[in-house]
């Protein structure tokens, strides 16, 4: 009997468990999401300063994109409002998140697809973010856009 009852009782702190890792594995993948809806809803706004927040403020921030890798938030700032000097440039931007991989406690790379709709033309493709918890805020620490 206490075979038995040594093993329900192992099984059921193995579901606990699981449970709670679940819960705050979800409640940082909602804190991510949040971080890139404020993105987007800056992005649509016009506004560059606030779609950048979301980066880290670091000279080791990496940025690759079409014409290869950028590093730092002021130099990737910089491309930004060179590439998207005006709100119709900028047009509507959309995401679609696609898969959230942990990493560690504090790390997560993110899969998405990104879509401007602009009246000079649509355009659009797919992103991976290294995301990190730094203090109380996840940033975008390297960012691979297609």
């Amino acid at each position: 009997m206490k075979l038995r009852s040594l093993a329900t009782t192992m099984v059921s702190a193995a579901l606990l468990f699981a449970c709670l890792y679940t819960s705050a594995q979800q409640k940082q993948i909602r804190q991510i999401t949040n971080t890139i809806e404020q993105q987007r809803l800056a992005w649509n706004r016009g506004d560059i300063e606030g779609f950048m927040d979301a980066y880290w403020n670091n000279d080791s921030l990496m940025f690759i994109g079409k014409s290869g890798i950028t590093y730092g938030w002021k130099q990737t700032i910089a491309n930004y409002k060179r590439n998207y000097p005006d709100t119709v440039t900028m047009g509507q931007l959309d995401f679609k998140l696609m898969q959230f991989e942990k990493i560690t406690a504090s790390c997560f790379l993110i899969t998405g697809k990104w879509h401007l709709k602009r009246s000079i033309g649509d355009v659009g493709g797919y992103f991976t973010l290294l995301m990190r918890r730094l203090g109380k805020k996840w940033v975008i620490v390297k960012d691979h856009t297609s």
